[in-house]
């Protein structure tokens, strides 16, 4: 998969187009993935259109609606195409996601307030008037498993599906390292200390923009006291009374498969994308 711009003067050269508006898709029965001609018939008016690259050896371009228009057809969030789709279907779903919010938001310059242009040989949105470039925005977070032997710590925020209970996560700070990021977020959400702290992998995640990188981290000391603006319940579960968990395609999901794998349960973490 290719991610650079590939850019292109005539649509139709594109074969397959994405259709976003506010972390939604245009789908028919076999995903989110649509020919452009089919596209082109509908006759909708666009916000705009960014060339993506190229996936699995073709051409696909963004189209950024408004607003979802129902009349089109069915829509779905990007949160339910997580569970659906293949790894490789999902990363694409998820880049297009982030490249939409980022045209729609910077298509006029935050400096001087003129309008942009997307540029041919990067993905930036340039201003001709006083020469910003602005790029698509990354905020990195943390997101980590607390650990303590054979338990592991576990919180609920409230718009989790009934019953899940899933790692705990938090936006960087300026100024902030990774590891202080991590102390701090979990300090302030459960009220515990942290110990040892090992870094794991990374997701890139699109609701909205977030890098998450994946720490484990030793429990020390200090007893759970939720933050209830944050999280709903939090507790230690034993590994073999786990409660529902997030989906395999998450981080989240990686670090606690990772984890139950190290203390000798069979089980086969899967990697993100």
């Amino acid at each position: 998969m290719s991610w650079l711009p590939e850019l292109f003067d005539d649509h139709g050269a594109a074969p397959w187009v994405l259709v976003h508006s506010q972390q939604q898709f245009l789908c028919d029965e076999l995903g989110a993935l649509l020919p452009q001609a089919f596209w082109r018939s509908r006759g909708a008016a666009s916000l705009l259109e960014v060339p993506l690259g190229q996936w699995r050896g073709e051409r696909v371009l963004l189209v950024e609606l408004d607003a979802p228009d129902h009349s089109l057809g069915q829509w779905q969030a990007v949160r339910q195409l997580m569970f659906s789709a293949t790894g490789d279907e999902f990363s694409l779903y998820r880049y297009a996601t982030q490249i939409g919010l980022w045209a729609r938001q910077h298509r006029f310059c935050g400096s001087c307030g003129a309008p942009t242009q997307l540029l041919g040989y990067e993905r930036g949105a340039h201003c001709p008037h006083c020469r910003l470039t602005q790029y698509p925005r990354l905020s990195p977070s943390i997101i980590t498993l607390i650990t303590r032997g054979d338990e592991v710590l576990l919180g609920r925020a409230p718009h989790f599906p009934p019953g899940m209970y899933s790692t705990l996560a938090g936006f960087v700070e300026p100024g902030e390292s990774l590891e202080a990021c991590l102390k701090r977020e979990v300090r302030e959400e459960v009220g515990v200390e942290l110990g040892a702290t090992r870094y794991l992998a990374s997701q890139n995640w699109p609701m909205p923009h977030s890098l998450m990188v994946g720490f484990f981290a030793e429990y020390a000391s200090g007893e759970i006291r939720v933050q209830e603006e944050e999280l709903e319940d939090a507790r230690w579960f034993a590994l073999d009374q786990l409660p529902h968990l997030p989906p395999r395609q998450t981080i989240s999901r990686y670090l606690i498969d990772t984890y139950l794998l190290e203390r000798g349960r069979l089980v086969e973490p899967v990697l993100p994308g």
